[in-house]
């Protein structure tokens, strides 16, 4: 069985194909997530965009991602990973293109909220990496394809500048956004001629049903409602920076509309999630077939902490820089983007060290590592030889990602036919400390902004305390009924 294979990261065959299939997937969609943020300044004076309307775009690019992965969850669990990659690549593209091709604000505004949909793709890898990797090598698998594909966003920063330039004129831009969208076709095509779900003769296990998480008790019903309100409160919050108390994008009427369409949202939410787990009040679920919510709660809120505040701190550290040191934008952005590149092997290295040492040792350590190091981001100031501060800086940026690697270790071993899910709900989650952070960084100083993501990586150690460390099989059935045992440890 290709499970068995060798782990060799120069491979193109079996399990290692498809892991590099992913991750260059999954590095395609933040090329195009974030095709914009390196052109913005011409994309501003050729649509003729205030400061706020530029930062309005911003906002909006990450506002449908919370809703997004849960869905792109779903559709992963239901329908497999190899159609879902490949038909959201496809689909992303227009968008792309109408923004390349934008000539108002409302447009270019309305196809960045769309384009937050092609953010959701790094769970469906989650999905298909989980199918092809042993338990001892998902760590690393999962690591790879997570810290690899990321870098897309500072490979979008480094090359599409370059090509604008070289294609010239004022629509240079324009051109250089559109080709990451004809990447995008292209990529939709090969992935789905080159990978499958699933290795020869190994089951791909689908949910019951679609339209909610499964779970296996009447308390983790309870558990699994709750955990659901951070997300709203996050698009209420989004929906807040957008009205006229934010940026003034949507009319004060538009904001209430929103308001009560996510409370009725959440209402329906809620009943869908009843609906699908209908059978546990009335029967108890056998225990073989079941699981612990609270894994997944307690993973959520270390991806909050980690994922959430490398998404914040990126948007403000060049600023942060250039203003603590006096750096000129074009240094602090290099120093900044140094955090991008440690990426490429500290999300891997989490992945690693989890395979190696055990789950949930590893992220206490890494997250008892992320605490210190926002700590002591919060003390940097302008007497700091600036050396000292960017080497405090990475030192943070590893606990973060290998937090992230780590987190990334544990969510496919706690349901199989779930992963999707649980790594969309995940992910959202990520985002949700994005959207946290961000807003709290708009109200405080940049030493108390650090303080609060130290205090919630406090938060995160000690609700891991309450964790277990996967052990032993979980179990799926099978179409015909029979139970399929799959190692996690």
């Amino acid at each position: 069985m290709d499970k068995d294979t060798k782990f060799n990261i120069f491979s193109l065959q079996g399990k290692m194909k498809v892991l590099h299939m992913s991750w260059i997937a999954f590095f395609i969609t933040f090329v195009v997530w974030f095709n914009h943020a390196p052109l913005l300044g011409a994309i501003k004076d050729s649509l003729g965009l205030t400061a706020s309307q530029a930062k309005t775009l911003l906002i909006l690019n990450v506002a449908l991602t919370i809703p997004a992965r849960i869905i792109i969850g779903m559709l992963t669990d239901k329908f497999g990973p190899r159609r879902v990659y490949s038909a959201l690549l496809f689909t992303c593209a227009f968008p792309c293109f109408m923004f390349a091709f934008s000539t108002t604000f409302e447009m270019a505004a309305l196809s960045r909220l769309l384009l937050g949909f092609i953010g959701a793709g790094f769970v469906i890898g989650i999905r298909m990496v989980s199918e092809w990797f042993p338990h001892n090598e998902l760590g690393t698998a999962e690591g790879i394809y997570g810290g690899w594909g990321n870098f897309g966003s500072a490979a979008a920063s480094f090359t599409l500048p370059v090509l604008a330039l070289w294609i010239g004129g004022d629509d240079g831009w324009r051109y250089a956004i559109a080709s990451t969208g004809v990447i995008c076709i292209f990529w939709s095509f090969v992935y789905y001629n080159t990978v499958s779900d699933t290795p020869k003769g190994s089951t791909y296990f689908r949910p019951k049903n679609i339209g909610g998480m499964e779970v296996t008790s009447k308390g983790d019903f309870a558990f699994l409602i709750v955990m659901k309100l951070p997300m709203y409160f996050a698009l209420a919050l989004l929906t807040w920076k957008l009205s006229p108390n934010g940026v003034s994008l949507i009319s004060e009427t538009a904001a209430v509309l929103a308001y009560v369409g996510l409370v009725l949202l959440f209402v329906i939410d809620t009943y869908k999630a009843y609906d699908v787990n209908r059978e546990i009040f009335v029967k108890p679920v056998p225990e073989i077939q079941r699981y612990k919510f609270k894994q997944v709660a307690v993973l959520n809120i270390l991806y909050f902490a980690t994922f959430g505040s490398e998404l914040a701190v990126i948007s403000m550290l060049p600023l942060f820089f250039a203003e603590t040191f006096g750096l000129s934008a074009v240094v602090a952005g290099m120093v900044a983007s140094a955090y991008a590149f440690m990426n490429l092997m500290s999300r891997p290295g989490g992945g690693l060290i989890s395979d190696k040492f055990g789950r949930k040792r590893t992220l206490l350590i890494l997250t008892a590592g992320l605490a210190v190091g926002y700590f002591v981001m919060s003390l940097i100031d302008a007497t700091w030889p600036v050396w000292v501060a960017v080497v405090a800086a990475m030192a943070c940026s590893f606990f973060v990602q290998a937090g992230e690697g780590a987190v990334f270790a544990v969510v496919p071993l706690i349901k199989r036919r779930l992963t999707g899910q649980i790594a969309g709900m995940t992910g959202a989650y990520g985002n949700v400390g994005a959207v946290t952070y961000l807003t709290i960084f708009s109200m405080v100083e940049p030493s108390t902004f650090f303080l609060v993501i130290a205090a919630t990586a406090v938060l995160g150690f000690a609700t891991l305390l309450l964790m277990e460390e996967p052990s032993g099989h979980m179990a799926e059935v099978r179409e015909d009924g029979s139970v399929e045992l799959i190692k996690v440890s």
